[in-house]
């Protein structure tokens, strides 16, 4: 019986400190908040990690979350605040591909189709990785609820 509390435990402090990246990851930013260009790079790994563990358990709904809400980063990202100089030539033209990949993403999990999700999820991980970041920022957290406007 202590070894079942014990292994218990552990899965309860691992599933714990995994919770608040992967609830970020489906959780959509607010429009009209101001972002970092290392935030949103950070959110948009986040996301991509996030889509390639819901696609290892067949989580289609949330990959489906997963996919609108990778679109709406790589919609924020040339709006972004300290976009390095060695990205800003190329960002618009990447984030625009971003963007279709994360459509078909959503559209593949919406059809669960498997082969179509694994490709699309490699080319998103290739793209996202190419975005490239010099300095290491935290990750946005969406505001509370009640406190979006503020």
């Amino acid at each position: 019986m202590p070894r079942t509390s014990l292994l218990f435990a552990a899965l309860l402090l691992l599933t714990g400190c995994h919770l608040p990246e992967r609830e970020a990851a489906l959780t959509p930013l607010p429009e009209d908040q101001p972002f970092t260009y290392g935030e949103l790079v950070i959110r948009a790994r986040n996301q991509t990690t996030t889509a390639l563990e819901a696609f290892y358990v067949d989580a289609w709904t949330d990959l489906e979350t997963i996919a609108t809400g990778l679109d709406q980063t790589a919609r924020l990202l040339p709006k972004s605040n300290g976009i390095p100089d060695t990205v800003k030539d190329r960002l618009g033209s990447q984030t625009d591909e971003l963007r279709k990949d994360a459509k078909k993403l959503g559209e593949a999990a919406r059809a669960k189709n498997v082969k179509g999700v694994n490709e699309v999820l490699q080319r998103i991980n290739i793209r996202v990785r190419e975005l490239g970041l010099e300095a290491k920022t935290p990750a946005p957290k969406p505001s509370p609820p009640g406190e979006e406007g503020a």
